[in-house]
């Protein structure tokens, strides 16, 4: 039912746009997933249904419809993913997801980078289940248990070697956003000041104080800095001159006795922006935010809660310029697919009171069994240079494509954090519509994508680091079939 993670011929439908089994791959090969693994040898086929004793049967009296049309009535306006995924998923492992229908789907979303490992990875599961068939308690606050400091322990081993040994953790609420308010509220606290120098693009989270430092917030506490991108360049430049541009812009405001900036309580920057639009920070520029924020006294946060844990082809984001944050806010991966969030942070900064920041759920064992499971099996086993090898060669394909199609505007990202910008070939501006063509294009042949940006013309692949050579040719199969079809389907309606 559900494909093998680590080989087996594969021939999705659509033209092959790329074989990902060139000499380098071997390098880091993806590891068996271990005895309990099913070992299924075929990806998928496009919109494919389940056979055998397996597929699953729509429930209730009238099945899937039955379930998205009370979604509909039931859940708020504010739901995202439902609308533009109308599906019902009953089974997943590894890449794949089976809805209700009986329909397979291979997950580029792994909600929303969340899962490294993909779906139900055999030792997430056997960590939770030693968890629950160990009678330990599952909600402790934040009391210290084993399963507390096994997991603080690998998360050590795992950060850069000068944070780790100077560093401080806090436990937060269950979403990234607590986490970037925990360090908003740290360095607020440890400096006496409350300004934040933040980055044009930039998502930090949905509470207050994170859609505040977030690219699209409507006040101007946060002092807003040019983030550097190629594409779309704010300085009309682009590459290694509009980085220097923008941080000397930095530096400026930064220095200027007349620029109504005071020095303020931290920087915050995405080593990628992911919902900006898959948007790398260049190495040079990102170690020139440090040199300016350091030479200043100003706090550096990194948010890493999406290109953490090897997402990017390092195990930080950071890691590629050499940075060391003086915090560093992480989520998603670090839970092993369910709820976590932490700050990690320089021993300096540690001057709040007891209490100063605390929330319910911040003891998860669950999550944390399975946080320290996942964090071990990407380092020992390699996933981040796994993913930079593999997320390159993705890349090289989708730049071949793109010179077949002018509306494809930009491919880039880091790792197996991948975005294609979609444009109108004939003025150049971001072509939301055709972007939302797109994804529905590929739902319909079996591959879950989703947008980014700040129109929203972005597709945005991010797989799990255990997808295979196969699989990956398979999803840029899918893809390539998806962007022709939903173009020339553009052109007919105009």
């Amino acid at each position: 039912m559900f494909e093998a993670q680590s080989g087996g011929a594969v021939r999705a439908g659509g033209p092959r746009v790329v074989a990902l089994t060139e000499q380098g791959a071997a390098a880091a090969p993806v590891p068996p997933q271990g005895p309990h693994e099913p070992q299924e040898p075929q990806v998928p086929a496009q919109g494919g249904r389940g056979t055998g004793p397996g597929v699953a049967v729509p429930p209730g009296a009238d099945g899937v419809e039955g379930i998205l049309r009370r979604q509909a009535m039931r859940e708020s306006a504010a739901r995202t993913y439902a609308r533009s995924l109308p599906i019902v998923p009953v089974r997943a492992r590894g890449l794949t997801i089976e809805g209700a229908d009986g329909r397979r789907y291979l997950d580029c979303l792994s909600g929303a980078g969340t899962l490294a490992l993909g779906h139900n990875h055999p030792v997430v599961l056997e960590a939770v289940r030693g968890v629950l068939d160990s009678g330990a308690p599952l909600h402790v606050l934040d009391l210290a248990t084993p399963v507390k400091d096994a997991f603080t322990t690998e998360l050590f081993a795992c950060l850069p070697p000068e944070l780790a040994a100077d560093g401080r953790i806090q436990f937060c609420g269950p979403a990234g956003t607590d986490a970037v308010e925990a360090a908003l509220k740290l360095v607020r606290t440890a400096t006496g000041r409350s300004g934040l120098l933040a980055f044009t693009g930039a998502y930090h989270g949905m509470t207050a104080g994170a859609l505040g430092a977030s690219g699209g917030a409507p006040d101007v506490r946060v002092t807003r800095l040019p983030f550097p991108q190629d594409h779309r360049c704010p300085f009309g430049v682009g590459g290694t001159e509009g980085a220097r541009l923008g941080a000397r812009w930095t530096e400026s405001l930064l220095d200027d006795p007349k620029g109504g900036v005071p020095t303020p309580a931290a920087m915050i920057v995405e080593p990628v922006q992911g919902e900006g639009g898959v948007l790398p920070a260049p190495d040079a520029w990102l170690r020139r935010m440090r040199e300016i924020t350091e030479a200043r006294g100003i706090p550096l946060i990194a948010d890493e809660v999406q290109t953490g844990v090897g997402r990017t082809g390092a195990f930080w984001g950071v890691d590629h310029a050499g940075v060391v944050p003086d915090v560093m806010v992480l989520s998603k991966a670090i839970g092993g697919s369910l709820p976590l969030a932490v700050i990690v942070y320089r021993s300096s900064l540690d001057l709040w009171a007891p209490g100063a920041h605390a929330g319910t759920f911040r003891g998860n064992q669950l999550a944390m069994a399975a946080g320290t499971a996942t964090l071990a099996y990407v380092r020992k086993n390699r996933l981040a240079e796994r993913a930079g090898a593999l997320g390159e060669r993705m890349l090289t394909a989708l730049r071949g494509l793109a010179a077949a199609h002018p509306c494809m505007g930009d491919v880039r990202g880091r790792g197996l954090m991948i975005g294609v910008e979609l444009v109108d070939p004939d003025t150049g501006a971001a072509a939301q519509a055709l972007a939302a063509a797109v994804r529905q294009e590929c739902l319909n042949r079996g591959l879950i994508v989703e947008l980014g940006g700040r129109h929203s013309s972005v597709v945005r692949l991010l797989p799990p680091l255990t997808i295979t050579d196969e699989q990956a040719t398979a999803v840029l199969d899918r893809l390539a079939d998806a962007i022709p079809a939903a173009a020339a389907a553009a052109v007919r309606l105009h």
